[in-house]
C-alpha cells in the first residue's frame, strides 16, 4: 500500500526544471512560468517566442481562434477533440496574460472573490 501511495503522489506532482515541486503549484502556474520565460527568445526555435514577436493583437487573435475551435468541438460533442482544443485555449490565454503582465495569481484571486456568489449577483455588482 505504501508503494502505491508513493507512486500516486509522484504521478500527481509535476516536475520543474530545478526538480522541486510545490504541492499547491498548479500545472497552469508552471505553464505560465515557461511561457513568460520565452519573452525575448528566438522566434525561430520557439512557437511561444514567435507569438510574442508578433505582438499582443496577434496573440489575442490566436486566442479567439482557439476559443472558436473549442466551441465547435463542444457543440459536436467530440470529447477528445474538446480536451485538445481546451488545452490550446488555455495555453493561448496564458500567453496573452504574459504579454500583458497579468499574473495567474491575480486571476485566481478574482475567482476566489467570486466563489459562492451567484452569477446574477456578481454580474449585477459590475454594473455600478
Amino acid at each position: 500500500m505504501a508503494k502505491k501511495n508513493k507512486a500516486k503522489k509522484k504521478a500527481l506532482n509535476g516536475k520543474r526544471r530545478d526538480g522541486l515541486v510545490s504541492a499547491d503549484e498548479h500545472v497552469l502556474d508552471r505553464l505560465y512560468v515557461v511561457i513568460d520565460s520565452r519573452k525575448g527568445a528566438d522566434p525561430d526555435t520557439s512557437y511561444t517566442a514567435r507569438l510574442f514577436s508578433r505582438g499582443r493583437a496577434q496573440i489575442a487573435k490566436k486566442l479567439g481562434e482557439e476559443a472558436v475551435e473549442a466551441l465547435i468541438e463542444g457543440i459536436k460533442g467530440d470529447r477528445p477533440k474538446l480536451v485538445a482544443e481546451s488545452a490550446d485555449l488555455l495555453y493561448h490565454l496564458l500567453t496573452l496574460w504574459a504579454a500583458t503582465n497579468v499574473k495567474p495569481k491575480a486571476v485566481w484571486t478574482e475567482l476566489a472573490r467570486r466563489e459562492g456568489l451567484s452569477g446574477i449577483a456578481e454580474k449585477a455588482s459590475r454594473k455600478r
